[in-house]
């Protein structure tokens, strides 16, 4: 990379941790994963690409799209790995413990990116691989965010100020952020280009999952072949079962990720418990009033 130095910035009280890649803070240390990716990956006709901001329901739609695509026979692999030890995350692969060589291109790949779509390399948006896009609400998504941050950077510590977690989400200066313009991408291809970006609610997920995961699998070119098959999916990927595994309560997905906190309690709603009426008024006003610009409530 070359010109002058990329901006760096701070995230619970770890210093320089995040570098702005074109309008969008990413962990400093996937700058390069992320730009190789971008430089260098080809991607084939029948690729799947996942696509999420943080703390959306990832580790939920990986869970459910490997399911789908490849369906098992011969054992459950979510018995014995991580969803994201099945689903890389491109950006991460390098720091984690795939078993996915995510440039293989010898046959259809699942991958899973948190990079915003002007990011995403030109033969990932050229190509007729289908992208899965998850979002949640903006005030959820920060409660969870500061579970998930406070159990990676604080675990001996104090929870990080809430107020500060909400500063952060606030003015966009977070892993991937600002959350508003992520979302606003996909949703705006998404709005483009019907065959090519299918735009998932987490919330319609949990309020009518079987509804929400037959229109993933029929995206996807696997339709579910019954109500029978959606319940057997949604039991096979559900938290309550995953977040139980011997292999999701211990371990590690990477050297700073303990795989228990993937699976939290993936409610829709949880945020009243937290946030007060100053935070939800701040994070509407800076965040959810530019989506509900672009049609898209929460």
């Amino acid at each position: 990379m070359t010109g002058d130095p990329l901006p760096k910035a701070s995230f619970w009280d770890k210093p320089d941790i995040l570098t702005q890649l074109e309008g969008f803070w990413l962990v400093s240390t996937v700058v390069d994963p992320a730009t190789t990716f971008r430089s260098n990956f080809n991607a084939r006709e029948d690729d799947v690409v996942l696509a999420s901001s943080i703390k959306t329901g990832t580790t939920w739609l990986m869970a459910l799209s490997h399911s789908i695509l490849k369906k098992p026979e011969n054992g459950d692999p979510l018995a014995t790995d991580n969803p994201h030890t099945l689903v890389p995350t491109v950006e991460s692969a390098p720091f984690t413990n795939t078993k996915v060589d995510i440039y293989d291109a010898s046959a259809p790949r699942l991958l899973h990116t948190h990079l915003p779509y002007s990011h995403l390399p030109a033969s990932v948006k050229n190509s007729t691989c289908k992208i899965v896009y998850i979002a949640r609400s903006p005030k959820d998504t920060l409660i969870s965010m500061w579970h998930f941050f406070n159990a990676i950077y604080r675990r001996d510590r104090e929870p990080l100020p809430l107020d500060e977690a909400v500063d952060c989400f606030c003015t966009g200066v977070h892993p991937f952020g600002p959350f508003s313009d992520h979302v606003a991408e996909y949703w705006l291809e998404s709005r483009r280009r019907l065959e090519k970006v299918l735009f998932v609610k987490y919330e319609e997920m949990k309020s009518d999952a079987k509804r929400e995961v037959s229109r993933i699998a029929e995206f996807l070119g696997r339709p579910l072949t019954g109500e029978g098959e959606a319940e057997e999916l949604l039991w096979r990927c559900s938290l309550e079962r995953l977040k139980n595994l011997e292999v999701n309560s211990s371990g590690h997905d990477s050297e700073l990720v303990p795989n228990a906190a993937y699976f939290r309690k993936g409610q829709v709603g949880d945020w009243k418990n937290y946030l007060t009426s100053q935070m939800e008024e701040r994070i509407h006003q800076t965040v959810g009033l530019k989506l509900e610009a672009l049609g898209l409530f929460f």
